[in-house]
Parts: structure tokens; sequence; C-alpha cells
């Protein structure tokens, strides 16, 4: 049976159980993800207003994060239809953002120290979507056929 992009996971995969309860915990990481981001922008706006320093690196991270988990969303939706492609996406870009935006915040001088923890806890639901991303359920619902 030939499957596109836009089966359900249920149609293309009958016979993988978890699958559906992995994407719904993942899309809700998502949300939960988005939800963090604009608090931190939120936080950075706060911060700025009251008259303390907030540099360029500060300003356009925090208004991109919330951007991205929009973009996430999106391929996990997808993905949650059957899009290999989107899977793949959404499981390389879970790994890679968490150590992109905690390894440079980790270096000196870059930003303070709150914001620093800020997008670290805001990686959180990011490293629970890598981990559902790696788990049995998703990871034989696109086994790779040889």
């Amino acid at each position: 049976m030939e499957t596109n992009e836009h089966t359900t996971i249920e149609t293309a995969l009958p016979d993988i159980s978890g699958a559906r309860e992995a994407f719904g915990k993942a899309e809700n990481s998502i949300r939960v993800y988005g939800a963090l981001s604009a608090l931190a922008l939120l936080a950075v706006v706060a911060v700025a207003s009251s008259g303390h320093t907030v540099n360029t690196f500060m300003w356009v991270r925090t208004a991109l994060l919330p951007a991205v988990a929009v973009l996430i969303h999106r391929l996990t939706v997808s993905a949650s239809r059957g899009s290999r492609r989107a899977f793949e996406r959404v499981s390389a870009l879970t790994v890679i953002m968490p150590i992109a935006i905690i390894g440079v915040d980790l270096i000196p001088g870059v930003c303070p120290p709150w914001y620093a923890v800020m997008q670290t806890v805001c990686m959180l639901p990011v490293l629970r979507i890598a981990f559902l991303t790696r788990g049995s359920a998703l990871r034989a619902a696109f086994a790779k056929s040889h």
C-alpha cells in the first residue's frame, strides 16, 4: 500500500500502536514550548521597559523562538499525518535546537544568566519532543524500508 504525505498516521500505518499518543504528547509539548517562548519575549520586554540593558542578540532570539514553535507545530502535524520528511525534520530540529540555544547562551558575555536560564527552561519541552521522536512507537511508525 502506497501512502502520500496527507494520509493520516492511522491510515498509513494501522499496525503501529502508540504513535497517535506520542504525537499528541509532542503537540502538547510544542504548545508548552510556544507559551514559554512567548513568556520569555514578555520578560525581555519587561526588562527592557524597566531600564535594564537588553542586547540585540536577546531581542532577535526571543522574537524568533515563538515563530519556530509555529514551524515545529506545523511539521509535527504533517508528520502525524504520515509525512516521513516532516518527521525527520522535527526529529532533527528537536535535537539541534536545545544544543545550539543552550550552547550559545553558555558563551561568556553573550547574555545574562537569567536569560540563559529562561532559554534553558524553554528548551525542556523541545527535549521531550526529541525523546518522543526517538521512542519505539514513532521509530516503528517511520521505520525505514530497505
